[in-house]
């Protein structure tokens, strides 16, 4: 049957519902709920297959788009299915979660009706339809509800029966630059912000305000926006000793808003031989779908929506699930290997500014269990070395930019035209600088890093042995090539001897909020670790397993930097901006520690030289090394940098071999001979 000929038989049951009264009320009121919202699916598919997103007002888009969204808006959320919370109150245990696992699902088909994806939407609309006769008919032979387990399987082969296409489609819009929907709406007229509801995405005045400032810009603002991102993306594989020629796409991942600038990136990488691929963030979990958002994307309609679904495949993982994603994934880049091999990475612009959440823990959503978590450990690992098996990282790179967004708050352009100066700084100076600082870290067997006014940081990071120091360094003098702005220079550190315990007052870490995050660590490894988010120590030890060591029962420390911006550490304190900084550049304004992989994960045969020649030799370390024996712990796959600000640091010093102790930072300021100027900055500050 064709999928135009199952959707009008889906839609027409669908539209059956509303009259029907066939179940007990509270399972009646959810499974009518869900069937309007599936009519407004109906009716927007029409709309947009009619030409009418092109014909309509802006007020008009803005209604629908607010009606296709406003059940999980935070004013809403607790009286919405999509809550399990709410779910579990109204239908009961299990019932609860599982409908409102079905709920969420059925809110990711929102994307697809835009992509005029149509199967994707018939497969859920028949899936809600499966439900809902499952109910009808155990209501009416038995006058129960259907057994939890007979449901959950349900679920379970829905994932199980389309994950195969669901992931050839994630790759091909990845790597296939004929994958062009959102490419196409940015190469076309910009001139109106009615171009935003296009994409299908939740779409606020932060967004239409982000578009106003960027098409009052002038020209040659938006081209040097552009040309920051583009060259730094093209720096990075020559300063990595990587050959762009071989590469055929890009993929750009951004917010929406941004679409003036990205149009100029995509232009500046076409005259580079790069043709962009940009996708968008998963929505379902057939594509994986988690916290953080991956692609494009618009706002988010609800963090703690996100927050409350991001396990949702608790419901389904199992060994044999993994297998038919591991399957999926393997047949896919078969499929795809030409263009894998042509694809030399991201180039990423992130957004920060926007409100900060405060998230609750709770009980009623799908959590892993101890099993899924190890399970989901495995699988990401696995899943790693298949993609650098296709994608090879020793010939990949990438760069991240940011810039900040209206809910920043009123001093929006003024701090926005900041980031364009610190994005766009003399690298030369801070190159020459931060050689200074790596000439003198060099002569050492460890560095002390310690904190002050409350920061109970005391860390000693382990060096490794330079056998030829006239050729070979510990440090990458880091300017402004992947990660931009410029300011820190940084190294893989050994991890046997690496310890102590390193604290942060309140940091964020992709977008989530963490107080007093404190981190012990031995032989470069997490020991231990706690945090004051919630009240019970079990809630806070969860958090941070969950969302920082990604479900591992440890981490090692994968980098240790020493970030040098001074400047947009100031301009941060100027604006009080410094809690909505972006990892990208509040990690240049301290010294900073990454869990995880190293910085070269996945490329550390490939040589790498700082500007003065020498060759950077803290590739590796005692995990990463395990690759050559094909150990399957090599990799973690997951990088959290963790920044100590300057006004809470009490020293950075390096302690050479001979016992010799040399300052670089004391109390918050350079001490150390020829990096005084980076001091001019948090002068001004007093």
């Amino acid at each position: 049957m064709m999928d135009k000929e199952r959707f009008l038989l889906a839609k027409e049951r669908i539209q059956e519902i509303a009259d029907e009264n066939l179940l007990q009320p509270e399972f009646g009121k959810y499974f009518k709920k869900t069937a309007d919202f599936l009519c407004l699916i109906c009716d927007t598919w029409t709309f947009v297959s009619e030409g009418g997103l092109a014909r309509s007002s802006m007020e008009e888009l803005k209604e629908r788009n607010h009606r296709l969204y406003e059940d999980i808006l935070p004013e809403n959320y607790q009286n919405s299915y999509g809550n399990p919370a709410y779910s579990v109150r109204k239908l009961g245990e299990g019932y609860g979660q599982l409908l409102s696992f079905l709920y969420a699902e059925l809110r990711g088909m929102i994307p697809f009706v835009y992509e005029k994806r149509l199967e994707d939407v018939v497969i859920r609309m028949e899936l809600f339809l499966e439900i809902y006769s499952s109910f009808v008919c155990e209501q009416t032979e038995s006058g129960r509800a259907p057994e939890y387990e007979l449901l959950r399987e349900n679920f379970y082969w829905f994932v199980s029966d389309y994950t195969r296409q669901a992931t050839l489609r994630k790759l091909e819009d990845s790597l296939d630059p004929a994958s062009d929907f959102a490419r196409n709406i940015i190469e076309g007229d910009l001139s109106d912000p009615g171009y935003l509801f296009y994409f299908g995405e939740y779409i606020t005045d932060n967004e239409i305000k982000t578009w106003e400032h960027l098409n009052s810009l002038p020209e040659e603002t938006l081209k040097k926006m552009a040309d920051t991102c583009t060259e730094g993306y093209r720096i990075g594989f020559e300063v990595g000793n990587k050959d762009l020629s071989k590469k055929k796409t890009v993929n750009i991942r951004y917010c929406l808003g941004f679409e003036p600038m990205i149009k100029e990136v995509v232009k500046n990488f076409r005259q580079m031989g790069l043709e962009a691929t940009i996708y968008r963030a998963a929505s379902s979990i057939l594509q994986e779908k988690g916290m953080n958002r991956t692609g494009y994307y618009g706002a988010v309609p609800n963090r703690q929506y996100d927050f409350d679904h991001k396990d949702d495949q608790a419901l389904v993982l199992d060994k044999r699930l993994v297998q038919v994603r591991m399957e999926a994934w393997q047949e896919g880049y078969e499929k795809y290997k030409e263009q894998a091999a042509g694809f030399g990475g991201p180039a990423v612009v992130e957004t920060f500014g926007e409100s900060p959440a405060d998230l609750k823990e709770n009980p009623s959503a799908l959590h892993l269990s101890k099993s899924q978590q190890k399970l989901t450990v495995e699988y990401r690992s696995a899943a790693g070395e298949l993609q650098n098996k296709y994608i090879k990282g020793e010939e990949r790179s990438f760069t991240i930019i940011a810039f900040p967004v209206p809910e920043i708050g009123k001093n929006f352009k003024d701090i926005f035209d900041e980031v364009i100066r610190i994005n766009t700084l003399d690298y030369k100076l801070y190159q020459r600088m931060q050689q200074k600082m790596i000439d003198t870290l060099d002569k050492g067997s460890y560095v002390l890093v310690k904190g002050m006014k409350g920061n109970k940081t005391n860390m000693k990071i382990m060096l490794h042995t330079l056998t030829d120091p006239d050729r070979q360094t510990n440090f990458e003098n880091c300017v402004a090539d992947v990660n931009i702005p410029v300011g820190e220079v940084f190294t893989s550190p050994v991890l046997a001897g690496t310890e102590g315990v390193l604290h942060v007052s309140r940091v964020y870490l992709n977008g989530l909020e963490y107080k007093d995050l404190m981190l012990t660590m031995e032989d470069g490894m997490v020991r231990d670790y706690a945090c004051s988010n919630f009240d019970s120590p079990e809630q806070n030890r969860k958090y941070i397993k969950d969302n920082v060591l990604y479900h591992h029962d440890t981490l090692p420390l994968g980098e240790f930097a020493v970030g040098t911006n001074t400047t947009a550490f100031a301009a941060a304190r100027k604006y009080g901006i410094e809690d909505k900084l972006p990892i990208l550049i509040a990690e240049k304004t301290g010294p900073h520690f990454a869990l995880g992989d190293t910085c070269y994960s996945h490329a550390e045969e490939v040589a790498v030289y700082n500007p003065d020649g020498k060759e950077i030799i803290a590739r590796d370390n005692e995990y990463s090394i395990k690759r050559k024996e094909k150990d399957g712990q090599a990799y973690f796959n997951c990088h959290t940098d963790i920044t100590i600000p300057y006004d809470e640091l009490g020293e950075v010093s390096v302690v050479t071999y001979g016992d010799e102790v040399i300052p670089i930072i004391e109390e918050g300021k350079f001490v150390l001979a020829g990096c005084e100027e980076l001091n001019i900055p948090l002068a001004s500050l007093k």
